[in-house]
C-alpha cells in the first residue's frame, strides 16, 4: 500500500478541521489536489525525476500534523544576522510566522498566507498554485495544496525596489515526530526588485519531514535573488518543489546551499517564458555519514534570446549519497538561446555516491548550449605539493575543499552574504557537524 494513503484518509477524516485554521481562498484548492493524488498517486523511483530518492519511504513513517494550530515553543537564537546588510528577519515554526513584523503596505507585503488572501484575494487567485491545472503539479506539490493551512508570502509592487534583505529562519519544531507542509508565494510585479535569504534549521533532534512548495513569479523586467540554505540534523528531511516562472527581461540569481541534514530533495523548475530572460543557478552541497542529497533541476527556455548558466557542486564524504539531474530544455522557436549547465563533485570516501545527469534536450537552431560533469576525488599532486610547504594534510584537505567551494560561492554578488556563506563554509569543514554546534547563527546578544 502506497504511503500516500495514509495522508489522503486523514484529510478525509479531518477536512473540516484543516479548512477552520485556514482560509477559504486556500482550502478551494483543496479538493482538486485529492484528487490529483487520488489518481495518479506519488511517483515511484521508475520515474525519471525520482530514480534516486525513494519518495514513498520518505512518506511512510506515521508523522504527526498540526491540524488544531497549536503554538509550537521554539527558541529565538538563531538569528543568523549577515554583518553588513541590512536585514529583515523572520522566525517562521513550521508553516506559521512566529517572529518579525508584517509588512502590508502599497509597495510590499512580507506576511502570512492567510493574510494575503483576506486583503488581496484578486492577487492571491491570480498567483496561488495557478499552475496546478496545466498538469505542472508534482505528487509533493498536490499534497502540500492539501493540508497546507498557512504560509508567508512575499509582495513586490510594480518599480519597487527592496533595499533589505528579507530573512527567513524556518525551523521545524514539536516534541513528536511532525509532517510540515511549508509554503511560500513570492511574487514580483514589473520593475520589482528583491533578495531573499531562508534559512533551514532544526529545533529538535526528534524527526520531522517538511514538505515544502516555493511559487515565484517574476514579471517583466524584475529581478530576484533568491538563497537557500540547508543546516539541520540526521533526523530531519526536507522535500522541496520550486517553481518559478520568468517574464521578458527579468533576471533570476537562485543558489541552493546544503551543509548539514538527513534526506534533502530539491526539484526546481524554471522557465523562461518572456525574450531576454536571464536565470544563473547555483547549488553546493556537503555530505557525510549517512546525508542523501538529491537537487533535480529543469531549465525550460520557452522564448528567444533568454540565458541559463547552472552550475552544482557536491563534496561527499562518509556514507553519504549525492544526486544531481539537470536538464535543459529549448522550446521550438526558443532561438538565441544561450545555456550552460556544469556539474563537478568529489567523493572524499570509498564508500561516498555521486548520480550525476546532466542533459539537453534542444527543438530550436539558432541556440548555444554546452553541458558537462564530472566525479572525482582530489588530487594528490596537490596536496603533495601543499605538504612541502609546511602544510598538514588536515589543513591542506580543507583549504582545497574550501576552495572547490568557492566556485559556487562567488557567484553570489552580495558581498557580505558571500562573506558569511564562505564562513559558514569553512565551519562546515572544520567541525564537520551542524550549526547546533557552530555557534556562527546562534544570536551572541
Amino acid at each position: 500500500m502506497s504511503s500516500i494513503n495514509q495522508y489522503i484518509d486523514l484529510y478525509l477524516q479531518h477536512a473540516d478541521l484543516l479548512n477552520q485554521g485556514s482560509h477559504p481562498l486556500i482550502n478551494a484548492h483543496r479538493a482538486a489536489a485529492l484528487s490529483g493524488l487520488q489518481t495518479h498517486g506519488l511517483p515511484s523511483r521508475k520515474d525519471e525525476r525520482y530514480k534516486y530518492t525513494d519518495i514513498d519511504k520518505a512518506l511512510a513513517p506515521d508523522y504527526g500534523l498540526n491540524l488544531q494550530r497549536l503554538s509550537i515553543p521554539f527558541s529565538t537564537r538563531y538569528q543568523c544576522r549577515v554583518p553588513g546588510m541590512r536585514s529583515r528577519l523572520y522566525h517562521v515554526v513550521d508553516d506559521t510566522l512566529a517572529g518579525g513584523d508584517i509588512l502590508d503596505t502599497p509597495q510590499i507585503f512580507v506576511g502570512p498566507l492567510t493574510l494575503f488572501a483576506e486583503r488581496y484575494p484578486e492577487k492571491f487567485k491570480k498567483y496561488y498554485d495557478s499552475e496546478s491545472e496545466s498538469g505542472k503539479s508534482n505528487a509533493l506539490a498536490r499534497l502540500n495544496t492539501m493540508l497546507v493551512q498557512n504560509g508567508i508570502v512575499v509582495f513586490v509592487a510594480k518599480g519597487y525596489k527592496e533595499s533589505d534583505l528579507l530573512q527567513f529562519i524556518n525551523l521545524s519544531a514539536g516534541g513528536v515526530p511532525m509532517l510540515t507542509n511549508r509554503r511560500q508565494l513570492i511574487i514580483l510585479e514589473s520593475g520589482a526588485e528583491a533578495t531573499i535569504l531562508a534559512c533551514n534549521h532544526s529545533g529538535s533532534q526528534i524527526d520531522h519531514l517538511t514538505n515544502e512548495v516555493v511559487e515565484v513569479w517574476q514579471e517583466e523586467g524584475s529581478k530576484l535573488q533568491y538563497y537557500t540554505i540547508d543546516d539541520t540534523v540526521a533526523s530531519d528531511s526536507i522535500l522541496n518543489t520550486t517553481h518559478i516562472v520568468q517574464s521578458a527581461g527579468s533576471r533570476l540569481e537562485y543558489a541552493s546551499i546544503t551543509l548539514s541534514g538527513g534526506l534533502a530533495r530539491r526539484e526546481v523548475d524554471i522557465y523562461l517564458r518572456g525574450a531576454d530572460a536571464s536565470v544563473q543557478a547555483s547549488g553546493f552541497v556537503v555530505g557525510d555519514g549517512e546525508q542523501h542529497v538529491d537537487n533535480n533541476l529543469l531549465v525550460v527556455h520557452d522564448a528567444p534570446a533568454c540565458q541559463s548558466d547552472v552550475l552544482y557542486k557536491y563534496i561527499l564524504d562518509g556514507q553519504a549519497v549525492g544526486a544531481f539531474a539537470g536538464k535543459v530544455y529549448v522550446s521550438p522557436g526558443a532561438e538565441q538561446t544561450d545555456s550552460q549547465e556544469t556539474n563537478a563533485n568529489m567523493c572524499m570516501s570509498p564508500e561516498a555516491r555521486m548520480y550525476t545527469q546532466p542533459m539537453l534536450e534542444i527543438y530550436a537552431d539558432d541556440v548555444k548550449c554546452n553541458h558537462g560533469s564530472t566525479v572525482g576525488q582530489f588530487n594528490d599532486n596537490a596536496l603533495f605539493y601543499m605538504n612541502q610547504r609546511g602544510i598538514s594534510p588536515e589543513d591542506g584537505r580543507k583549504l582545497l575543499q574550501q576552495a572547490f567551494a568557492w566556485d559556487v560561492i562567488e557567484r553570489i554578488p552580495l558581498l557580505p552574504l558571500r562573506q558569511r556563506l564562505m564562513r559558514m563554509v569553512e565551519s562546515r569543514f572544520r567541525l564537520a557537524d551542524s550549526c547546533n554546534d557552530c555557534g556562527i547563527c546562534i544570536s551572541k546578544v
